[in-house]
């Protein structure tokens, strides 16, 4: 069959029937959903080495370590890491000739019974592309967006299985990898808003873009990385930060936008009450400006982040051209200030009743939830004397 063609059950049993691939399966927050699918596929003695879910915190801790939060990228890698260390030491000696090993990995917080949790998760894996290869890896974060926890665990074990498969055939096709990690799913079901590749298989990738092709491909509506070009997941980032945005086309950067950015930090630290340190800026460049000359120029998008970088800032690519949804977005994460500065001539779009005939409510609707959490506007006005 194409691969194409295969459904989830069809993408396990290839994994099951390739006789070189065999690891291990950690599975802690919503039952062990990705496993589950290879045991049912058939042919799981074939690539199973050891299915694990340590769902107690003093068992998890014992295994992998303590750390302060169990649904966080550093469990996740701690997972990873211990569990293929473990299939080396254990299995190298008799079948590290003709096996490629790998562990996959996930914790998660699926909805509970009183439906108030944050639903979200850490999956990733850790794998050899050939028999005594060195290691390459790739971790994602995903937000489960179903009503009910049985329906979030579906999703779940869908998505592990196309990671799973994506790391094995799709690891010299970066964007088919990326495109093929929702296959059988919709992003009503499942967001993907961060993902990270590693190793030896992914010396060459560059995983801004990477991050761009999550939203591009509309798996996600924002995705950020640092100055160094380390991926960063939004939540972690943003989480009970005071948080300021600068749009821009930054094709070049300016002086004026440094200049921008500078006084309105400085007026936002004043109105906020806040220091420096606890506020997070952002330049941040939209799809709709990516696009504005039809298909995304990467080599363009590459040398604006790679400016922005040089000057030490953090960026969002994002899919939100209203302000409003852009606002709605960053107060998920925090009920600290949130700021945007901008231009007079992007003031006065704001105002252009165009941009809102989608709303029943129209401008006012958008106004409304544009402050509707207490966002400030930061206008820059350059005066001509």
């Amino acid at each position: 069959m194409q691969a194409e063609e295969l459904d989830t059950r069809g993408k396990a049993l290839s994994i099951n029937l390739d006789e070189k691939r065999y690891g291990t399966f950690a599975e802690i927050g919503a039952g062990q959903e990705v496993v589950r699918w290879f045991f049912t596929a058939g042919g799981a003695a074939g690539t199973i080495s050891k299915s694990i879910s340590a769902y107690d915190m003093k068992v998890s801790d014992a295994i992998y370590g303590p750390c302060k939060r169990y649904v966080c990228r550093s469990r996740l890698q701690s997972m990873l890491d211990h569990e293929y260390k473990l299939n080396l030491d254990r299995l190298q000696n008799s079948r590290g000739l003709r096996t490629a090993f790998f562990t996959f990995a996930d914790t998660v917080s699926a909805r509970n019974y009183r439906g108030t949790n944050d639903c979200h998760g850490w999956l990733g894996v850790k794998f050899q592309s050939h028999p005594r290869d060195e290691a390459s890896q790739i971790i994602i974060h995903v937000r489960m967006l179903d009503d009910s926890n049985p329906q979030q665990q579906e999703a779940l074990g869908i998505v592990g299985v196309n990671l799973l498969y994506a790391a094995f055939f799709y690891y010299h096709r970066a964007e088919k990898m990326v495109e093929s990690l929702l296959d059988g799913l919709s992003t009503d079901r499942i967001e993907i808003d961060m993902i990270e590749c590693s190793g030896i298989e992914f010396r060459h990738v560059d995983n801004r873009l990477m991050s761009l092709q999550l939203v591009q491909l509309g798996l996600s509506n924002a995705a950020m990385f640092q100055p160094d070009g380390t991926v960063i997941q939004p939540s972690e980032a943003l989480y009970k930060k005071s948080i300021l945005v600068e749009r821009g086309s930054f094709r070049p950067v300016t002086k004026v936008n440094l200049d921008m950015l500078r006084c309105a930090t400085e007026s936002f630290q004043e109105a906020a009450e806040t220091e420096e340190q606890n506020v997070v800026s952002i330049m941040e460049i939209t799809m709709k400006n990516l696009m504005a000359t039809g298909d995304i120029d990467y080599h363009d998008f590459l040398a604006r982040a790679d400016v922005l970088a040089a000057c030490g800032k953090t960026v969002m690519i994002s899919n939100y051209f209203e302000y409003y949804r852009l606002a709605a977005y960053l107060a998920r994460f925090t009920k600290k200030p949130i700021g945007v500065t901008m231009g007079a001539q992007s003031l006065k779009e704001i105002f252009d009743e165009k941009y809102y005939t989608h709303l029943e409510g129209g401008i006012l609707e958008a106004l409304g939830r544009l402050f509707k959490n207490g966002l400030k506007l930061f206008i820059l006005s350059l005066i001509h004397i």
